[in-house]
């Protein structure tokens, strides 16, 4: 049995790979896959993979985009999720802000650097026509602390997962002026390259396996009761959710790698663009 490490945000466009551990489908290919959940996302990911604390992560497209040009020794394998994410922007429930140009020049709280809520604040604010060397940044670490962080006012607004922070809404305590999605595929499937060069066959066999589950992922019975109770989510949300998403069993498309650096290009947020041979394997 081949142990491999695996880390993922715990949120629900990932339950298909805690279906295929406990379906015990990896170890029928003699593969013990070990996932870690990683609240804090894509930032701290990229530095597991950096420094070889895990062989595979579920991460954000521009974020391990941005992390493998600065030097990250890792390649993208596979697109995980097709469409784009809906990046919820929010502030405190009781903050005096309605609406997206209000939070022009305030703080916005961030996961970490180089993670998609500072990468994503990029995003936005080049929508909106700001100088994007204005932007301030408070780091959280996660999403309990950006809520403590909204509360008391050491940040102004935070850009998360839409239906993740959904309950955080309903019960008030956050307050969404908008949404920014991401204009590329949300998720993709990276690993380091000593993986890639001494197991690639693993590699090949967790690929086909997951490609399984997601093919047929949205046909399993009940799936979104099961969703709802495992994630804290209203039903009608998680069917909301089910609607506009879309998981990929295919490589990233080139023309994706190259918008996804040209944008990131174009914001600073990295000062060159590498060859597609050097983002990803296929």
């Amino acid at each position: 049995m081949k142990k491999v490490k695996i880390v993922g945000v715990p949120e629900h466009f990932n339950l298909p790979w805690h279906l295929a551990i406990e379906d015990g489908a990896f170890e029928n290919r003699g593969i013990d896959l070990e996932w870690t959940d990683i609240p804090e996302g894509t930032g701290k990911m990229c530095n597991m993979l950096r420094e070889g604390e895990t062989d595979i992560a579920i991460i954000l497209t521009e974020g391990i985009i941005k992390d493998i040009v600065g030097g990250n020794p890792s390649k993208i394998v596979q697109v995980f999720v097709q469409s784009p994410l809906y990046w919820g922007i929010h502030t405190a429930g009781k903050a005096p802000y309605k609406k997206i140009e209000d939070l022009k020049g305030k703080t916005t709280a961030i996961s970490r650097y180089g993670s998609g809520s500072h990468l994503m604040a990029y995003v936005n604010a080049d929508n909106n026509g700001w100088n994007t060397n204005d932007l301030k940044f408070e780091v959280v670490n996660n999403l309990d602390g950006a809520i403590e962080a909204l509360s008391n006012g050491t940040a102004d607004y935070f850009m998360w997962e839409h239906f993740t922070t959904k309950p955080i809404v309903d019960k008030g305590i956050f307050k969404r002026v908008g949404d920014c999605p991401t204009p590329w595929p949300c998720f993709v499937i990276a690993a380091t390259d000593e993986i890639l060069k001494k197991n690639p066959s693993i590699v090949e066999h967790i690929l086909e396996v997951i490609n399984v589950y997601t093919e047929d992922f949205k046909d399993i019975p009940s799936i979104d009761r099961m969703l709802s109770n495992r994630y804290k989510q209203k039903i009608e949300d998680i069917q909301e959710w089910l609607s506009i998403t879309r998981w990929s069993q295919e490589a990233i498309n080139p023309i994706t790698v190259k918008n996804v650096q040209e944008q990131l290009q174009r914001l600073t947020i990295i000062e060159k663009s590498l060859p597609y041979s050097q983002i990803a394997t296929k």
